[in-house]
């Protein structure tokens, strides 16, 4: 898919990566770029590039069906939505409570349903459209330090299969976005553990935007602004219980203060 001339949908959009997506779209020649986020930032970066502005909070499915209301009732149609929006949580598996996990399940997971039920029946009455979601490598690999994110993020990538699975022959094409480190807020309020292994080589959102053109371009599923990824999922792959091993040494490297 090429954005000029496209109606995109960003979620997450007043921020980091949904921020840089939104700039790089308009830049791109993308007919309407509906900014939706649960704050106003949302409205700064939608009169930045020109589009329109949602307040909406993901986790709830009735906002993400007001998301698509507003892009349907303004052009008729929706081309590309990027389900971007996520969390994470702080703390250990004993202190994070079930509030938590229910908080990030919401906004990592449910979010991309909910965004799917509501964008799928315009789509597929179009005859085709494309959707984006953002996961992580950790949705690939894991999380050193934090399971809500890591799990969160794993199902988010296996829903993303499942959609590609079942609506790629009905004209419905789907990526999962899954970076390592990215320079944005969610990163630097990480835990110290989390933030000393993901900052050495973090990339700036405006990369990551890069690499989204790029891979919708293609239309590759997995877009990997990253691409030492996919070796580390080969090797994940070949010899899982070996991948364990050499996570735990690199966690107890964490640990220690050495990465």
């Amino acid at each position: 898919m090429l954005v000029k001339d496209k109606v995109i949908v960003v979620t997450g959009g007043a921020h980091g990566i949904g921020q840089a997506l939104c700039r790089r779209f308009a830049r791109e020649g993308a007919r309407l770029v509906v900014v939706a986020d649960c704050d106003q930032g949302a409205e700064a970066v939608a009169r930045e590039v020109g589009g329109v502005a949602v307040i909406a909070d993901v986790g709830v499915e009735s906002d993400v069906a007001r998301i698509v209301s507003t892009a349907v009732d303004a052009c008729g149609r929706i081309d590309l939505f990027c389900s971007n929006a996520g969390i994470s949580v702080r703390g250990s598996l004993e202190t994070t409570t079930d509030a938590d996990w229910q908080r990030i399940w919401q906004i990592n997971v449910m979010a991309h349903v909910h965004a799917a039920r509501a964008v799928l029946p315009v789509m597929l009455a179009a005859g085709g459209g494309y959707l984006l979601q953002t996961a992580s490598a950790a949705g690939l690999l894991t999380q050193i330090g934090g399971a809500p994110y890591a799990v969160t993020k794993h199902a988010a990538v296996a829903f993303a299969e499942w959609l590609s699975i079942t609506y790629g022959d009905r004209g419905i094409t789907v990526s999962c976005l899954c970076p390592q480190g990215v320079r944005t807020r969610m990163l630097a309020g990480a835990p110290g553990e989390t933030h000393a292994l993901l900052d050495d080589g973090a990339l700036e959102p405006e990369a990551v935007a890069d690499a989204v053109i790029a891979g919708l371009a293609d239309e590759r599923f997995l877009i990997l602004p990253h691409p030492e990824v996919a070796e580390y999922v080969q090797r994940k792959a070949a010899d899982h219980d070996r991948w364990i091993r050499g996570m735990r040494r690199l966690r107890q490297r964490v640990g220690d203060g050495r990465v």
